[in-house]
């Protein structure tokens, strides 16, 4: 998923090249200062770090293969490169496609998780060769083409993924009750109608997870709820101390 996260990013960054580098180079080499840089750090592990973890079960499998398959090159990206502008990481869409595009649980269901991981490792590497293509031929300026209100729609998509993602195991521990308390909830009864009504709306589950989750504090799980919030308040706040 890096790998198909840095090179879906160069797409967008080649078509700009040539105006980010002027800026790099007027706004010079960063200073360095320590706290800030601390901060900095601390920030990006309290965001990448959940991350790695709930994108790899938003993929279908365990999380901790997040942080054993992304991790090593993150850090290699980090101490290969010489620009402090460029950074790069996963991201939500890549998760989502892959097991939309692969058909995740049924493939886990009929083959097993370790044969699904070589599945995703193959379809990372494709789609990065074919992103790395598509952006040496300019793709990138047609992309910036795209009307207002698919970029606006894309955005809103993205952040209900990357919260569906997450809410299981940040309110939940784990994401153990979570799902068995929505499917006895009258948004179990919604998803049902729902996905009767039009079998490819498989979004509807992630929406009544979160609204589930957001209207039921009492089903919370005390530490890991605390942890989630008390992580996201500092991403969120940590910025005015830079």
């Amino acid at each position: 998923f890096f790998f198909f996260s840095l090179h879906h990013n160069s797409v967008a960054f080649n078509s700009s090249s040539s105006r980010s580098n002027k800026e790099a180079e007027s706004m010079g080499a960063p200073s360095f200062e320590p706290l800030r840089d601390i901060i900095s750090g601390a920030i990006m592990a309290a965001t990448s770090v959940p991350q790695l973890i709930a994108y790899a079960e938003t993929v279908g499998y365990a999380g901790y293969r997040g942080l054993s398959t992304a991790g090593p090159p993150l850090l290699a990206w980090g101490v290969a490169t010489g620009s402090p502008w460029m950074n790069a990481g996963v991201t939500s869409l890549t998760a989502v496609m892959a097991k939309t595009d692969l058909g995740g649980e049924a493939y886990v269901a009929e083959y097993g998780e370790e044969e699904y991981v070589q599945l995703v490792a193959a379809y990372s590497l494709y789609v990065g060769v074919a992103s790395f293509v598509m952006a040496l031929i300019g793709f990138g300026k047609l992309a910036q083409k795209a009307p207002t209100a698919v970029k606006t729609g894309f955005k809103w998509g993205c952040e209900l993924g990357v919260l569906s993602s997450a809410l299981p195991n940040g309110l939940y521990a784990f994401g153990s009750t979570l799902k068995a308390n929505v499917a006895t909830s009258v948004f179990g009864d919604v998803v049902k109608t729902v996905k009767g009504v039009v079998p490819g709306a498989t979004g509807v589950s992630g929406v009544c997870n979160i609204l589930y989750a957001v209207t039921n504090p009492q089903t919370w799980d005390v530490v890991a709820a605390l942890l989630f919030i008390s992580c996201t308040l500092f991403v969120m706040k940590g910025k005015a101390y830079l």
